[in-house]
């Protein structure tokens, strides 16, 4: 395998090949803006599945599916189109259907339930298939809860990205308040709680660490820090 080390000639070598890093973790723990920015640092696809569930617990809502009825998820699922449109600002733009969403899966109602449809088997294995497919264009960073166990268990590096309760409750409350939505501390605490149990909880593909990923604990770092460590791990792996 090439070294990751050097300009940006030699890492645009490095994309010739194949190259899979996932980056798992529980909610608010800094994941998707540290994934998008290693890998705009590294030129690779950004792959944030976590989307790809809120897209599909955005849908099951507006159009009252059983949330409770996994076949009826995986019908949506397997009847649905998602894709996923990167811009120059790291941002990601998401479209359902032909329809952007980018906005709606945001709602604290989608943040209530995204756990419980996500939980759906079929429904995973309808997404995992689109994950995998998406991999073989190219080199990526994958983003999400069961990418290292499940999605891509043989990737190149696995990274476990984690802060404290406290730490991960007061980043989510400060997003809502930066977005305009009411809700008080103590309800995003107690959602996040929730979810916590829920994806931890789960008999298909409970959130835990990978074999063999190597854990950052950000509780005490800002996102340019934390991206700093997964370079250096990165890097580390692949023998620089």
């Amino acid at each position: 395998m090439k070294s990751l080390c050097g300009n940006s000639k030699q890492l645009s070598l490095l994309s010739r090949k194949r190259v899979v890093i996932t980056i798992d973790g529980p909610a608010a723990s800094g994941k998707s803006t540290a994934a998008r920015l290693l890998a705009k640092k590294l030129g690779y696809l950004y792959l944030d599945t976590g989307t790809m569930y809120r897209a599909l617990t955005w849908k099951a809502l507006r159009d009252k599916v059983d949330i409770k009825n996994p076949k009826a998820l995986s019908d949506l699922a397997r009847n649905t189109r998602i894709f996923l449109k990167p811009e120059s600002d790291l941002n990601i733009r998401i479209y359902l259907d032909g329809k952007d969403v980018t906005s709606s899966i945001r709602s604290p109602e989608v943040n209530n339930y995204v756990s419980l449809v996500s939980a759906a088997g079929g429904l995973r294995e309808v997404m995992v298939a689109q994950q995998r497919e998406i991999a073989n264009r190219g080199s990526l960073i994958a983003e999400g809860r069961d990418m290292g166990t499940v999605v891509f268990p043989e990737a190149d590096v696995k990274i476990f990205l984690e802060a404290s309760f406290q730490e991960r409750a007061k980043r989510r409350w400060k997003e809502n308040k930066e977005k305009g939505l009411s809700i008080t501390r103590e309800e995003v605490e107690t959602e996040l709680a929730n979810r916590d149990r829920i994806d931890s909880q789960r008999k298909i593909s409970p959130l835990k660490r990978a074999k063999g990923a190597l854990v950052i604990d950000n509780s005490h770092m800002d996102i340019p820090q934390t991206v700093e460590k997964m370079w250096e791990i990165v890097t580390k792996k692949m023998k620089c």
